[in-house]
């Protein structure tokens, strides 16, 4: 006899989100009732409906409706929900701490996310915080994350975090084997870092010279490779003192002495989030840590030379 074929069952962060947006009557006001985005509501109830393989609301232009099944599911998803909340081991403090999920790039998360994260976490012991990271290039479309980090051009929407720079850095055992760079036309004999996602050319025509992108050298597509690469002395990469700002401090990797920085051709953004509860928290102490990184980092490189 064979095995019955295995249940799926939906998750409760699903059922929550259908149960309130039906209760509230739109996915805005639940969004801001479980403190998440309304993309975020919007995914959840649509996982939940591919599980059904039924509708639940009509969407139109109108205020959100319950089609005849959502109605019938709503009775259900409520005692459920009723029954789980009664539960005396769900009316713990431990279970009513808020879950925060954010997104972010490799490196903002390494270089400028997690060595301030203690600051927060201290500040919000009620948060469950989870940080996951977005791969350039590869990240699909809406995430379901609470609080996403892109680093994309100001057509991506969202709010910046930082207005960077880049500029040439090189370690100095690299420095040390090749002749001397005292101006940017130089560095044709030095090995240029290459990434797509940092690309030469601004900073070229910033620095008045008429080159097309580097097309020796692997290809890295991430900026932390990129640095690590430089570190080992590979070659001069041009980056974000935001993101170097330890090795610049350590002197491990050096601002090369040309005085030209340009815009870089992407910066970090902060996507739509909830209005209000550790969404809104969180994305105002980030705010607050990216400002406070860019202006020391950019300080390492604009002293004295």
């Amino acid at each position: 006899m064979s095995a019955p074929p295995a249940q799926r069952l939906p998750s409760i962060d699903g059922l929550r989100a259908f149960e309130t947006a039906a209760r509230l009557g739109s996915f805005e006001r639940a969004a801001e009732a479980l403190s998440i985005t309304a993309s975020a509501v919007g995914k959840r109830v649509a996982t939940l409906e591919d599980l059904l393989g039924a509708a639940l609301f009509t969407r139109g232009a109108k205020a959100l409706a319950l089609t005849a099944t959502g109605k019938e599911y709503l009775a259900q998803v409520s005692a459920a929900l009723a029954l789980l909340t009664a539960m005396p081991l769900h009316q713990r403090v431990v279970q009513r701490s808020q879950r925060l999920r954010v997104t972010t790039p490799p490196t903002f998360a390494r270089q400028i996310l997690v060595p301030h994260l203690e600051q927060f976490t201290t500040a919000h012991p009620q948060v469950e915080l989870e940080v996951l990271l977005s791969i350039p290039y590869l990240a699909g479309g809406d995430s379901d994350a609470d609080v996403e980090v892109r680093n994309g051009d100001a057509a991506a929407g969202g709010t910046p975090l930082m207005h960077d720079v880049v500029l040439p850095l090189a370690a100095p055992a690299l420095l040390a084997r090749l002749p001397p760079l005292r101006m940017p036309a130089d560095l044709a004999r030095a090995p240029l870092l290459r990434t797509p996602l940092e690309p030469w050319v601004p900073w070229f025509r910033a620095a008045g010279l008429d080159w097309a992108e580097p097309t020796h050298g692997p290809k890295l597509v991430d900026l932390g490779l990129t640095l690590e690469a430089a570190v080992s002395g590979q070659g001069v990469a041009l980056a974000r003192p935001s993101l170097a700002r330890h090795w610049l401090a350590s002197g491990t990797l050096l601002a090369l002495p040309f005085g030209v920085t340009a815009v870089p051709l992407n910066q970090y953004h902060l996507l739509p989030h909830a209005a209000g509860g550790a969404a809104a928290d969180f994305a105002q102490w980030l705010a607050q840590v990216c400002a406070r990184e860019a202006a020391q980092s950019l300080a390492l490189v604009s002293g004295p030379r």
